[in-house]
């Protein structure tokens, strides 16, 4: 039990709170002081909680419409290529924003700036909810997803920045636990509303869900003050060409394998502006007086391989997510209810892995925890190279529950060396980086993964039509079988009725194989990822003097 301050004591705290307000963006208390109470800490946690809801909200909308998608289609009059940029726009506004998150909560402050984004999400998600039409949904979900992103990064930055060490590990793995969470239970939840109201409560959940974060962060998250001195020589010439260079690119990834690839225009052409626009934007911010990104992070050699890492885990992460319902709705035919109980196994292993991966975070060094992580999450994912349409609940809920145990360890250990030898001054720059590596990772990982099913389906087709051609007695035994069958019912023509059928399961064997084979990618991927961290240092805690850190 903590005794009531002393007047020596309560003296010392003001004076420290006092001089953390006249520094333009230093903190606004002292979080390693031994004189702030729990009561002090309450109110710390309380405004930390209310940035962790909104972070939540952000990452779900990504996959909150995925399961819902048809229904939303009809409501809005939407076409199949119309309706896939609900989720494709939310996407190119988030990564837009997220690498400005740092300047301008430096420039405004962390609170001011988290309220006006969730007060901005909020009024955009009812928006979209009230959508009539595509257009205006395409809109208003751009709109939502500038306002996620904005929100995202600073959860993160946070979270490294009021907590004094000793706390900060289970900061870490709880705001890990968000972004591995959100993602993997989005589908399911998304299709719970929708069959029990209607698909326009997707979006009017995050009102509610938006006030208490309000609230929140408006009464109790006054962690910082802004520096109105960063608003005098803006760098616009490198808002512009970041702009164009990660909406170049992020179109390219996510719309490429639709697309053909280079072999469209508009691909080869976004590719080249975004190569252009990039190498000019990096250029310019490492001369520029006044950069809008910082790249000074990169300075570091625990942040890089950390980026690495980032890039590994969300392509794992994301494409985890992405491929099994994937394969459960194409090959196993699973109804979206079924599809839902068996993602929610990884979710609520995650839930249930968080306090153990905290544990293990404050005894193990980062490094063993992420080539553990890794290890384990490459051997979940290596089993799916054995997948076949036999496969039921146990067999994926088995290898969600490795694979999110592995994923929650190494992305706890991943964040812990991105920031080990930083000091705290340059937490917002970080966290705006992570999250942007991150999502560029996964969305790359989307693209691959796509081409990969996409060619090996064709690949692995013509391979088993070869193999079961004419000469082959066992296929000519099966369409003759099929054949008869099809001639008892009266079809119209038996034999091209029983060549449709046997085409149709050669089909569904190659597609099979090919998520196979896109399993044996993210498994390669987290091994790659766990040879890298031999690269890191051993994490160092940064001294207390850094965490006055101005801008």
């Amino acid at each position: 039990m903590r005794l009531p301050l002393t007047p020596a004591a309560a003296s010392r705290a003001e004076a420290t709170i006092m001089t953390a307000l006249a520094a333009p963006g230093g903190l606004t208390f002292d979080p390693t002081s031994p004189d702030l109470t729990r009561s002090d800490w309450l109110k710390i946690y309380l405004g930390f909680a209310g940035m962790a809801l909104g972070q939540f909200m952000a990452m779900l909308d990504m996959q909150i419409v995925a399961s819902s998608l048809s229904q939303i289609q009809a409501g809005v009059g939407a076409n199949a290529d119309e309706i896939a940029w609900v989720q494709t726009i939310y996407i190119l506004a988030e990564v837009l924003i997220i690498p400005l998150t740092a300047y301008l909560s430096k420039l405004w402050g962390t609170r001011p700036f988290f309220l006006a984004a969730c007060a901005f999400f909020m009024i955009a998600s009812m928006l979209t909810g009230l959508s009539a039409t595509i257009e205006m949904m395409i809109f208003t979900r751009a709109l939502q997803g500038l306002a996620a992103g904005a929100m995202m990064p600073m959860v993160f930055a946070t979270s490294m920045s009021v907590f004094p060490p000793e706390k900060r590990v289970a900061a870490m793995v709880y705001t890990s636990l968000i972004i591995t969470l959100a993602p993997t239970i989005g589908p399911t939840l998304g299709g719970h509303l929708t069959e029990a109201l209607s698909w326009r409560w997707l979006f009017f959940i995050n009102v509610p869900a938006g006030a208490v974060c309000l609230f929140l962060v408006g009464r109790y998250g006054g962690f910082d003050r802004g520096d109105p001195a960063l608003a005098k020589g803006i760098d616009w010439w490198g808002a512009g060409l970041m702009s164009v260079c990660l909406l170049s690119i992020q179109y390219v990834v996510e719309e490429g394998n639709k697309k053909g690839w280079f072999a469209d225009d508009v691909i080869l052409w976004l590719t080249v502006a975004g190569v252009i626009t990039g190498v000019a934007f990096i250029w310019r911010q490492l001369t520029y007086r006044q950069p809008i990104v910082s790249l000074k992070p990169f300075g570091d050699l625990n942040f890089v391989v950390g980026m690495v890492m980032g890039v590994i885990s969300g392509m794992s992460l994301f494409g985890a997510v992405f491929i099994l319902p994937l394969y459960l709705g194409q090959v196993l035919r699973y109804s979206a209810a079924e599809t839902g109980t068996t993602m929610l196994v990884g979710g609520l292993t995650m839930m249930l892995a968080a306090p153990l991966a905290a544990r293990l975070a404050r005894y193990i060094e980062p490094r063993v925890a992420m080539v553990s992580g890794f290890t384990i999450s490459a051997w979940a994912l290596a089993l799916g190279v054995r997948i076949t349409d036999r496969w039921g609940f146990w067999e994926f809920a088995f290898m969600q529950v490795v694979r999110s145990l592995g994923t929650m360890i190494a992305m706890t250990g991943t964040q812990q060396i991105s920031i080990a030898t930083l000091p705290v001054s340059m937490m917002k720059d970080a966290s705006s980086l992570i999250t942007l590596v991150r999502n560029i990772g996964g969305a790359f990982g989307l693209a691959i993964l796509s081409s990969i099913i996409t060619h090996q389906t064709a690949a692995h087709y013509n391979d088993l039509a070869a193999r079961m051609g004419a000469s082959n007695p066992v296929s000519v035994d099966f369409m003759e079988g099929m054949a008869a069958m099809m001639a008892q019912s009266e079809s119209f023509d038996p034999g091209g009725a029983g060549r449709k059928a046997f085409s149709f399961m050669l089909h569904r064997e190659a597609l099979v194989l090919a998520f196979a084979d896109a399993f044996a990618f993210l498994a390669v991927g987290c091994l790659f990822a766990a040879a890298v961290v031999f690269f890191a240092r051993p994490a160092k805690t940064p001294p207390p003097a850094q965490l006055s850190g101005g801008h």
